[in-house]
């Protein structure tokens, strides 16, 4: 079988994810200069993404990682949120940035906000790689960062996943359909 045989099409190139995670990473350090900021990645699709974007921000910063679950083994997510794994310190106080490897329909993130908000962070924002609009189910939805507007293709590769293969590529595909289709398992 051949490597790229579940390739669709290369979406966003490994060049195109560096010089767009620098620029992210450099805005944030803009917008929180002289502060602390507290960096959450959401596992597991965001943790390269993550690891990339801290590696561009020139501030001092802590991390720490939630499990959200919406998809329970699925390739649309079902509606409903679960925390899987919460944070392991407090962030009352602190300034925190949410990364995310995706934006969808947007529950997701509502969800994880209006949990956050309740344990008085001294601001809240988010940092997504990539929005799908298309799929947004959730009208009122602001993004603080965002690296790339994507059409409703399912992607993969950089973090993100389908039945936790792909995501060891540097850059953003569309996985052939004949990979995902429940009609074909």
């Amino acid at each position: 079988m051949e490597t790229d045989s579940f390739i669709e099409q290369v979406l966003i190139s490994e060049p195109e994810i560096q010089t767009k995670v620098k620029e992210l990473g450099n805005q944030i350090t803009q917008d929180y200069q002289g502060k602390e900021l507290r960096v959450v990645g959401i596992l597991r699709g965001a943790f390269i993404f993550m690891a990339d974007l801290i590696r561009n921000i020139h501030l001092p910063l802590s991390i720490d990682f939630m499990s959200i679950s919406s998809y329970e083994g699925e390739i649309e997510s079902n509606g409903v949120v679960r925390i899987l794994k919460d944070l392991d310190k407090p962030i009352n106080g602190q300034h925190v940035l949410v990364v995310e490897d995706i934006i969808d329909t947007g529950l997701t993130w509502k969800h994880l906000k209006e949990v956050l908000s309740t344990r008085s962070p001294a601001s809240l924002r988010i940092c997504a790689l990539l929005n799908k609009p298309e799929r947004r189910l959730v009208s009122q939805l602001d993004l603080d960062y965002l690296g790339f507007e994507i059409p409703n293709y399912f992607v993969v590769g950089y973090g993100l996943d389908f039945d936790e293969k792909y995501r060891n590529f540097p850059f953003i595909f569309v996985l052939k359909s004949e990979y995902y289709d429940q009609s074909v398992r």
